[in-house]
């Protein structure tokens, strides 16, 4: 049983999706074909699901993923900014861990690129600033810190590469910043599209520790929320879903083609 508060879980989706439909102005295509065979309803409904998975990640995933998280962090932050500093050293080592990733003379591990980074750890190194991505998710507990990054859950091959190095980056920033921290940067994919199947994507290519770098539907929920927190974030949706059905049908209905 999960101990993060689903009311509040609830509020965070209603509050996403009213603002979204509160905002949301369907591109004037002229689309007579669709529209004749459709309905202006059913198109507008079809442009505003897609405009909403545009936006998924940052408004609702990580809000919720703060509720969740909550309960069993120190900190929990959205969007956050990575030091903003690092050396030569480390970024000449960022970037010789990622060539042999790619040449296959290196397998993916996190604990073995984890000390490759702290072996270029030099206090007479001369810093630079740096602009790192931002952290979609950080989180710390004791002298652990976790540096999530949350993906589409079908991210393209050429992806893989730029996602690697941004993890270590990550690393190895925080690691100038406090060698003391244990730091867990991990691709956070929020459900597995070929469900019942095992999620395979990612094994296409050697570039993410499948077991320490990437977590996948429930492994990612249950994470953040406890035992459990992946089904009980379901029924959250469901529950939204069906109190929200009467505002959505009502918002759509005004795109109606009148009958003739």
């Amino acid at each position: 049983m999960t101990s993060f508060p689903t009311a509040a879980v609830d509020d965070e989706i209603k509050s996403a999706i009213r603002g979204k439909l509160n905002t949301y102005n369907p591109e004037p295509a002229v689309m007579p074909f669709h529209t004749r065979l459709l309905g202006r309803d059913r198109l507008a409904l079809y442009s505003f699901i897609q405009s909403l998975n545009t936006t998924f990640g940052t408004s609702i995933y990580e809000p919720v993923a703060k509720v969740l998280a909550q309960e069993n962090f120190e900190r929990v932050e959205l969007q956050a900014n990575p030091p903003g500093m690092m050396s030569a050293n480390m970024r000449t080592k960022v970037d010789a861990i990622v060539r042999e990733l790619e040449i296959g003379t290196m397998n993916p591990d996190r604990e073995r690129h984890c000390a490759l980074l702290r072996s270029a750890l030099d206090n007479d190194s001369e810093k630079v600033p740096v602009k790192l991505t931002k952290i979609d998710v950080l989180l710390k507990r004791r002298d652990s810190m976790y540096l999530i990054d949350i993906k589409t859950v079908k991210p393209n091959k050429g992806d893989f590469e730029k996602y690697k190095r941004t993890l270590l980056l990550w690393m190895g920033a925080f690691l100038e910043e406090n060698p003391k921290l244990d730091i867990y940067p991990t691709i956070a994919i929020p459900y597995n599209p070929y469900a019942p199947e095992p999620y395979k994507r990612w094994t296409m290519r050697g570039m993410i520790d499948i077991k320490n770098e990437l977590k996948v539907a429930h492994e990612f929920w249950d994470f953040l929320g406890g035992n459990g927190a992946y089904d009980d974030l379901l029924d959250c949706f469901e529950r939204v879903g069906i109190d929200l059905q009467d505002e959505i049908d009502e918002y759509f209905s005004s795109f109606r083609t009148p009958a003739l």
